[in-house]
């Protein structure tokens, strides 16, 4: 328990907002940040966007652990103010948007999310990347070695025997046998 397979690398690319307001009336002006939790005790928060106003982009990539048994993680809108920092809105990612039966490792996922504020109100949109990370990029990112393994495979493509004929790699035919767990 608590190993690396307990845990999936998300690589999470916090874009931009849209309509961000306070008091769900007035405009958010300046030095709003995003939080980013996949549990508890994890979190990453981006730099202030001085500039945007209810229209911030930080366009700041984070590489987070998520635990495998996680089924979302949260992003959080604040704004500074000079009384502290004040939440904008919060919404959930689910992982059924990111994680598929038919999505190839690495795929790159642009989402978008309502925001909602703290009496459950719209309150502008939230725009992200999440990409979850494969094993052999995982194992280069933290100076592993790769792999030439095919995407959620156990071991290199190999020869087989189709019509009589031998079939090597990047010839001939492939087939596929889904397999679910």
């Amino acid at each position: 328990m608590g190993g690396s397979n307990d845990l999936r690398v998300l690589e999470i690319t916090v874009i931009s907002g849209e309509d961000l307001r306070i008091n769900r009336k007035q405009p958010v002006k300046k030095n709003a940040f995003v939080t980013i939790k996949t549990d508890s005790f994890k979190e990453q928060t981006t730099k202030m966007d001085k500039d945007g106003g209810g229209y911030p982009a930080w366009d700041e990539k984070f590489v987070m652990d998520m635990p495998m048994h996680a089924r979302y993680f949260t992003a959080e809108v604040r704004c500074k103010t000079a009384a502290g920092s004040r939440i904008v809105g919060t919404t959930v990612i689910p992982a059924s948007d990111f994680l598929g039966d038919y999505v190839p490792e690495n795929y790159l996922h642009f989402l978008s999310y309502r925001l909602w504020d703290s009496h459950g109100e719209r309150n502008g949109i939230l725009n992200l990347s999440v990409r979850v990370k494969s094993s052999s990029s995982v194992k280069n990112a933290y100076g592993g070695g790769g792999s030439s393994h095919s995407a959620g495979c156990s071991r290199p493509w190999s020869r087989i025997a189709v019509g009589g004929q031998q079939v090597s790699n990047g010839e001939g035919v492939v087939t596929g046998i889904p397999v679910w767990s």
